[in-house]
């Protein structure tokens, strides 16, 4: 099939197959990131980030290409989540800038767009590294340039600029270290590919599965997937994570024959509203529970997880009412200072705010929020200047996109995680400037060690160490340095790793997985050890991290 001259129904059909790719391909993505821990992962990003931005494009009656990719640029602006969500959205940003004001593209046109988005996506990230999505893209784009001089065919085009990317993607292994140590290509390329992939079979005319095509619904759900869904009291909430999954039945190594009423009876067990709807494919899965990590393992156990979501309902409850009170804000004067802090569980973002915080958004670990969310965010801090804790390294750039975009001056004092935040609060001081402040508390950031307990939800080789699915992990500063069968020996192990001669004080964050039981036998173990030391508990109430812990 030849296509000589991209319209505005093919470019809609081209963002329509890709957002199908991506969907039905997210939880693979997953699959192949790097460290085998329950965090928002790569695919579950770019496929919420592109359903935002194709949500923008399907839902338009422009008929100008050049217009539809101004809705899909600022669509996955506004939607993009992670880190590979943002040089997602940075790539089609370059692509809107590059057909802009054209009402149909050639096949120059359309080779030309992708190098403007390489362009833009570099220009965006302070370091690119090579053997990861901007390796994947820039080749592409590379051949895809290079074919459009010798074709008026944009499907020749198109289909130049897939066989590259898959070229690109076998090669991110030889470009990055730690991927050829895990025996897997890079994430995030591999999502582009997928995206790339879905473009040429909605130009080329090829069918797609009706039955799969994410409807208006389906985008909404994914695209609001952090939003508040029901306004109820916090103390009339006895599960406080509304949990969702879809499972793909006998999917990626299933070790469980599925059985709806014994499936149903023990999820039954983990919380309230339980909703399990079957058929001989997928199961998707409705609960509020305490243990959102125990569901999703379970529903492991039967096939691939897609569409996993938790929202904190405790924490909704709160933003329920900060959002109805908008107005009342809004005739406020603004403050001089406000800080916002991203965190899940109602423990940590009371800890927040007794340390300063003005505004906690819920998200970090199980669910990267967007710039638009974290926009929001700045709005309901409702001041002059106002400091962003992103406690995670995936957020970064969304806080940065957010920064740019908000009408306040905004400084992003980039803490990686929970425990750098609140360290750093401890030099928030509202009588001085913004820049003093975001330098003194990024300075704190090196004074804390950060340590995560979580299990692991996949073999793996990393490290040096044999970590089979079902292990308690323990995480320092980011790196996976402790593998244990045990939750309890895990988390003193992996505080005995973070001490040195300086340290003076753990502190012991309790997750909804954890218990201040065990918190306090952990406790004694580490005072028995080391009695010149102080600990202190506090209850996080955080989703699928047991124990956060900091040492300073």
């Amino acid at each position: 099939m030849t296509v000589t001259e991209i319209s505005a129904t093919e470019f809609q059909n081209m963002i329509r197959a890709a957002a199908h790719r991506i969907n039905k391909n997210a939880e693979f993505v997953n699959s192949l990131n790097v460290f085998p821990v329950p965090d928002g992962d790569t695919g579950t990003n770019m496929n919420l980030t592109f359903q935002s931005g194709a949500k923008a494009v399907l839902e338009s009656d422009d008929e100008s290409v050049g217009d539809l990719a101004q809705h899909l640029g600022k669509g996955l602006l506004m939607g993009a989540r992670g880190n590979s969500g943002v040089i997602s959205s940075q790539l089609f940003r370059g692509f809107a800038k590059s057909v802009a004001g054209k009402r149909v593209l050639n096949a120059q046109d359309l080779a030309d767009a992708f190098a403007g988005g390489v362009e833009t996506a570099y220009n965006a990230v302070m370091k690119p590294v090579e053997g990861t999505i901007l390796t994947v893209a820039r080749e592409a784009a590379k051949a895809g340039l290079k074919v459009a001089k010798s074709t008026t065919d944009t499907v020749e085009v198109m289909t130049s600029v897939v066989d590259a990317a898959k070229a690109a993607l076998k090669t991110t292994p030889d470009l990055l270290p730690v991927l050829k140590q895990v025996g897997v290509v890079d994430s995030g390329g591999q999502g582009l590919t997928f995206l790339y992939e879905g473009f040429q079979s909605g130009l080329s005319g090829e069918q797609i599965d009706e039955n799969y095509v994410p409807d208006d619904a389906e985008m909404t759900e994914m695209v609001n997937a952090v939003d508040a869904q029901t306004q109820l009291n916090p103390d009339d909430i006895v599960y406080g994570y509304c949990t969702e999954m879809m499972v793909g039945l006998g999917n990626d190594g299933a070790t469980n024959k599925f059985d709806y009423d014994e499936f149903r009876n023990y999820l039954a067990d983990y919380g309230d509203s339980l909703l399990v709807i079957a058929d001989d494919e997928v199961v998707k899965v409705h609960v509020h529970t305490e243990h959102p990590g125990a569901v999703f393992r379970y529903g492991k156990r039967f096939g691939s997880l897609d569409k996993i979501k938790i929202d904190n309902m405790r924490l909704q409850h709160e933003s329920i009412i900060e959002r109805d009170n908008a107005e009342a804000e809004a005739a406020k004067p603004l403050a001089e200072f406000g800080v916002v802090a991203i965190a899940s569980g109602a423990g940590l973002s009371e800890l927040f705010k007794s340390l300063g915080v003005t505004y906690v958004l819920s998200g970090g670990q199980t669910m990267n929020p967007s710039t638009n969310d974290i926009l929001d965010a700045i709005k309901q801090a409702h001041a002059k200047r106002v400091i962003v804790l992103p406690n995670n390294g995936n957020i970064f750039m969304a806080a940065d996109a957010a920064a740019k975009e908000a009408s306040v001056d905004v400084a992003i004092v980039k803490s990686k995680t929970v425990n750098q935040g609140l360290t750093s609060l401890l030099e928030y001081n509202p009588e001085q400037s913004l820049a003093d402040n975001a330098a003194a508390m990024t300075e704190a950031l090196g004074n804390v060690v950060s340590g995560e307990i979580t299990q692991s939800i996949r073999d793996s080789n990393i490290g040096g160490l044999e970590i089979h699915n079902g292990d308690w992990i323990g995480l320092i500063d980011g790196d996976i340095k402790v593998d244990g069968q045990e939750r309890l020996q895990t988390t003193i192990d992996t505080i005995e790793a973070m001490l040195d001669e300086d340290s003076e004080i753990i502190t012991l964050i309790v997750g909804t997985e954890g218990s201040e039981a065990e918190a306090e036998k952990i406790e004694a173990a580490i005072m028995d050890a080391h009695d010149d030391l102080e600990v202190e508990i506090h209850d996080g109430g955080q989703p699928l991290y047991p124990y956060l812990i900091s040492v300073e």
